[in-house]
């Protein structure tokens, strides 16, 4: 439907789709998501100009969105330290042990102009398949003594929205210097091993995300190198490997 839609109405009309409930979600590299009632699920249309910062690094939309969904959590009074986090290159997680939510980016270019379609869904009030944002708060309220509220997906949607306009705006004006240190304060990677080409590859640490938002990682011996997945579907960072 936003599909057929987005390339009818006036550029400067926002327009998104949101879903109590998905049927046929999908996921990165064709895997299925599950949607059930409980989860934030929406579909966002965004214009960006093909000539200006972000139009030239495209890429980094789907770490803006992973951010902008942690920082509609972490930037309400008194929910600064639930413990939701952003992981490399577009899932959200708590902590670094669980994922509770993912974003998938679609673009078309036509002419100078991009049309991104921003999927993006994350547990809100559905303790399966994984966890949900107001476990976190619960957990968090019985741990330091607060009396937080559950929150809404459709508050949450709308928060996602408004801070992803401005992350967008702040990228425009200052490029990614302008969000990165916001995303570095959020993400589960600083100081964290992976291995290259393989398995049994070399380790690297990795240190950051370059300016087209690609993985930097140290290698001992080699200095930093921008590296990306290897198509591996089950998890991003099994294995990284550096373009030639």
């Amino acid at each position: 439907l936003i599909g057929r839609l987005m390339f009818e109405l006036p550029e400067e009309m926002g327009l998104i789709a949101i879903a109590v409930r998905q049927t046929q979600g999908k996921g990165r590299g064709g895997n299925v998501w599950l949607s059930p009632v409980g989860c934030a699920l929406s579909t966002l249309h965004i214009t960006i100009p093909l000539h200006s910062n972000l139009g030239q690094r495209i890429p980094f939309i789907q770490h803006l969105v992973s951010l902008a969904v942690v920082e509609s959590v972490r930037s309400i009074p008194g929910y600064e330290d639930v413990d939701l986090r952003v992981k490399w290159p577009n899932d959200i997680y708590y902590s670094d042990l669980m994922k509770l939510g993912g974003v998938l980016v679609n673009s078309t270019l036509i002419e100078t102009t991009f049309h991104i379609l921003i999927g993006f869904g994350f547990n809100v009030n559905n303790s399966n398949p994984t966890i949900c944002i107001n476990d976190l708060i619960a957990k968090f309220n019985k741990e330091e003594g607060t009396k937080l509220k559950p929150l809404t997906a459709d508050c949450l949607i709308a928060r996602t929205v408004t801070v992803l306009e401005r992350l967008i705006d702040i990228f425009q004006e200052k490029g990614p210097n302008g969000v990165l240190p916001r995303y570095y304060k959020y993400w589960i990677h600083t100081g964290k091993q992976v291995r290259l080409h393989n398995e049994d590859g070399p380790i690297a640490w990795i240190v950051g995300i370059d300016d087209y938002g690609f993985l930097q990682v140290h290698e001992e011996g080699k200095g930093v190198e921008s590296v990306h997945p290897d198509g591996n579907s089950f998890d991003m960072l099994r294995n990284l490997i550096v373009p030639k």
